[in-house]
């Protein structure tokens, strides 16, 4: 693994978030529940560490344990620019924003390129797009 892996804290979706950023995305995901950490400042089968790995996008998460904020993106984007080819990018904008939210819909901006961003049915922001 190599570069920035976001990790995000979720309200106790985590197993649902991730298990759908793995239908999105491809990939493998692996989690271990706070009884298998050991942890017991959650719930024993609540998400202590899952992570998105082998495929095209890596990330991480896990439920917020008792008194941890859970995820609210303001400000900043997840950014996917480049990531896969147009058709494969078209596909993830349009399966992530299911459930969610379209702030600017996917299309040609005025310099060639394309982009668009969503903020998902968990609350994470992306922006999605790839060159002309």
């Amino acid at each position: 693994m190599s570069g920035l892996v976001p990790y995000l804290l979720f309200p106790g979706v985590a197993r649902e978030a991730l298990s759908l950023y793995r239908e999105v995305f491809g990939g493998e995901v692996r989690m271990f529940t706070y009884a298998q950490a050991g942890r017991t400042d959650g719930p024993a089968d609540a998400v202590a560490h899952g992570m998105l790995v082998q495929g095209p996008v890596e990330l991480a998460g896990a439920d917020a344990a008792d008194g941890e904020e859970s995820v609210r993106m303001a400000g900043m984007f997840l950014s996917l620019l480049g990531t896969a080819d147009p058709e494969t990018l078209a596909r993830w904008f349009a399966a992530l924003a299911e459930g969610g939210r379209v702030i600017d819909p996917l299309q040609k901006r005025p310099w060639g390129d394309h982009d668009g961003t969503l903020v998902d049915r968990y609350g994470v922001r992306w922006l999605i797009g790839h060159e002309g």
